[in-house]
């Protein structure tokens, strides 16, 4: 699975620009955000994965940044959401640990691809 991802990162990068990000919706005292940042936070921008689509935190009690006005807000955090060009293509609510997360960002990051096609 994250050979097809890396692949998915060349691939994405040899064309035009993409403007994929994966927005996380978090909360302050939320321990499963914390719990995330610690197993997978450190490096996800280092991985393939982080660079087809860069980590982008959102306080959702703060202000609702404008630019996702069109991303429905969400009370339950962490939820990571796939957004391409101001449009959500996958959202991922809760984080059922490292060895789950993967796969599953996997899985929303090749919706990124069809949604290139």
């Amino acid at each position: 699975m994250r050979i097809l991802v890396s692949l998915l990162a060349l691939a994405l990068m040899a064309g035009p620009l993409q403007a994929a990000e994966l927005v996380m919706l978090e909360q302050p005292g939320c321990v499963w955000c914390a719990r995330w940042h610690e197993e997978v936070g450190a490096a996800y921008p280092n991985t393939p994965e982080g660079q087809v689509a860069p980590l982008r935190a959102v306080d959702i009690t703060g202000p609702w940044p404008e630019d996702l006005d069109d991303i429905a807000r969400e009370r339950l955090t962490p939820t990571f959401v796939l957004v391409e060009n101001g449009v959500e293509l996958a959202r991922l609510r809760g984080y059922p640990g490292a060895h789950f997360f993967w796969p599953l960002l996997a899985e929303m990051l090749g919706k990124l691809e069809k949604a290139t096609n």
